[in-house]
This record gives structure tokens, C-alpha cells and sequence, in this order.
């Protein structure tokens, strides 16, 4: 194999040792199809099942395989970061182990590429196999986030996307923490256009965003790229206190000026536990933020490889820019 890669596929892995021959011999297929240099990037981001051993199997047997083990589970989101990283082709997609985003989009992605767009993302027009709750939650999401931040982060996109080189080069100079990369990938800007596509159920294996994590990613979205958050807990204060001042004068009016009385302190009660409870929440909510500076401030890498395979020397250098 020379040197040179034309594609680089990057595959985050976690617990797929139900999926991950299916996809492997998969993907072969589709990129022998490109008639074009290629490497299929698996990282291993700290499976406990046999998915390493598996894939350092496809590694001794097929040159194009590389590995990169993490020391531990640092993230989905660190994951395909690690990949793009260490990725040496002139296009790079992005696609999860599960087969949920079918390889077969990949060359007209790149027929897109080849027409000069620099970011070719694919745009889900409907979602097999998925709970009614999960579509509905997912639709939810993307509408607030796009009302939330400034820049344009497509509806109904996921991370299965192909971007050139220069735009994965920029992703290296970008080190937050808590990442979110659809997002990041819209900020860096460049040219970009979208393919759409049927999303398939998981091939096999279980979803690896259950709802937990799925909070903390649209967390990650929201709080990575907008302040909105902040500035409507001001106005809803603002508009609870106003609230609050017109209910004191009505109580003032009613004990001066007539012989009503103000009953029910249970009301009173309860819009003392909704102050209190409002107040908790944009307590929490400025945690996020502070929480998220701390995590920033402490510097430290946003992952450890453990080890690699099927890769050359300098080709195993963390090749992030700070």
C-alpha cells in the first residue's frame, strides 16, 4: 500500500462485536468501489466486549485497517475527534459501527466532494426502527438548537458526514472539552451541502445513546454554542418579579381599600415553591456553564491512546495542533 490515502473512513467503536464484521466487510465492498486509496480508521473507544481483538484481526490481514485503542471510554464525540486526528486521507467520513447510516451514500458524498464542496453531510428523512419518543425528543432538539445559536447547525443531521482535509485541520485547532462536532464542523463554515437518506435500524447490538446520554449531548449542543439559555432565565425573571410586584400591589389595594381579605395561603404556598424551584433551575443552569469552564480550564488532553495497530511510526503521533 503506498503512502498516500485518498479517503479515510473513520469508525468510532464501543461494545460492537455483534456489528463489526458485518461492517467491515461492508464498508471494503463500498470503498473498492471508489477505485482510489483508502483507510478505514477503527477507534476503539474503550470497549469491554471483543470488538479490539476483532479488529486487530481485520488489521493483521488487511493493510487499509488501523486501530487506535483509547486507554479508556473518553466519548463518542472524543472518539470520531481521535479519528479525524489521526486520519490521513484528503476526504474524511464519518460513520458509527452500527450500520444505522448506510455506506452506500459514501460515493455520492464524494461525487459531491469532487464538485467542490468542502463538508458533505447526510440528512435523515426518516428514521427506521427508532421509539416514537426518540423521534419526537431528536425533531424537539434540533428545532431549539437551531433557535438557539447563531450559526446555521442543520435539522435532522447526525455525524455521518465527509469533510476535506482543510476542514478536519481546522477541527485540530479546536479543544473544548465538552464537544459537540455537527456543531463544530457548521462554526469552522467552508462549503457545505447535504444528502438524504433513510436511516436503517441498528444491523445488530444494542443503541449506545441511551436517553442519559442523549441529555448530555444536547446539553453539549446547546451550552457549546449559545448563551441564549442564560439571557432567557434574565427575561423570565424579570417577567416572574414584575409578576410578583403587581401581586403585592393587589394585596395592598384589597387590605386598604376594601373589606376583602386575601385568602388562600395556599396559593402563597405555591408560588413560593414555584420561585424557589425557578430559582434552582437557573442555579443549575449556570452550573452548566461554570462546570464547562472548569472542565476547560483544567488543560488536559481530550484523550489517551492506549495503542494502535496496523499504523507506521510517525503516523502514531497525536497529531492534534494546540
Amino acid at each position: 500500500m503506498t503512502e498516500y490515502v485518498r479517503y479515510s473512513v473513520v469508525i468510532p467503536v464501543f461494545n460492537e462485536e455483534a456489528v463489526i464484521q458485518e461492517t467491515y466487510q461492508h464498508l471494503k465492498q463500498v470503498m473498492n468501489r471508489t477505485d482510489a486509496s483508502y483507510e478505514l480508521v477503527f477507534v476503539n473507544d474503550g470497549s469491554r466486549d471483543n470488538s479490539a481483538a476483532i479488529i486487530q484481526g481485520f488489521s493483521a490481514k488487511d493493510e487499509r485497517v488501523k486501530l487506535i485503542n483509547f486507554s479508556r471510554n473518553f466519548g463518542h464525540q472524543i472518539a470520531i475527534t481521535a479519528g479525524m486526528d489521526y486520519a490521513s486521507g484528503d476526504a474524511v467520513v464519518v460513520i458509527d459501527a452500527d450500520l444505522q447510516d448506510p455506506p452506500e451514500l459514501i460515493p455520492e458524498m464524494i461525487a459531491k466532494w469532487k464538485e467542490g464542496y468542502d463538508v458533505v453531510y447526510a440528512k435523515r428523512t426518516e428514521r427506521k426502527g427508532e421509539t416514537f419518543f426518540k423521534k419526537q425528543t431528536a425533531h424537539l432538539f434540533y428545532r431549539i438548537l437551531q433557535a438557539s445559536t447563531d450559526i446555521v447547525i442543520p435539522v435532522d443531521t447526525g455525524d455521518f458526514r465527509l469533510m476535506d482535509r482543510k476542514v478536519c485541520d481546522e477541527m485540530s485547532r479546536l479543544t473544548e472539552k465538552n464537544r459537540f462536532v455537527r456543531g463544530l464542523v457548521s462554526w469552522v463554515g467552508f462549503r457545505q451541502t447535504a444528502v438524504e437518506y433513510v436511516r436503517d435500524e441498528r444491523a445488530a447490538g444494542e443503541t449506545k445513546y441511551p436517553l442519559k446520554k442523549m441529555l448530555k449531548l444536547s446539553m453539549d449542543g446547546i451550552t457549546s454554542f449559545s448563551i441564549k439559555p442564560l439571557k432567557l432565565a434574565t427575561y423570565l425573571g424579570g417577567a416572574l418579579s414584575v409578576s410578583g410586584l403587581a401581586y403585592l400591589m393587589v394585596i395592598i389595594y384589597l387590605k386598604l381599600f376594601t373589606v376583602s381579605t386575601v385568602a388562600g395561603w395556599n396559593g402563597i404556598a405555591i408560588m413560593q415553591l414555584f420561585f424557589s424551584g425557578f430559582i434552582l433551575i437557573i442555579l443549575g443552569l449556570v452550573g452548566e456553564y461554570i462546570g464547562r469552564i472548569y472542565d476547560e480550564s483544567k488543560g488536559r488532553p481530550l484523550y489517551i491512546v492506549r495503542d494502535c495497530h496496523g499504523m507506521k511510526k510517525k503516523e502514531r503521533r497525536i497529531k492534534r495542533i494546540v
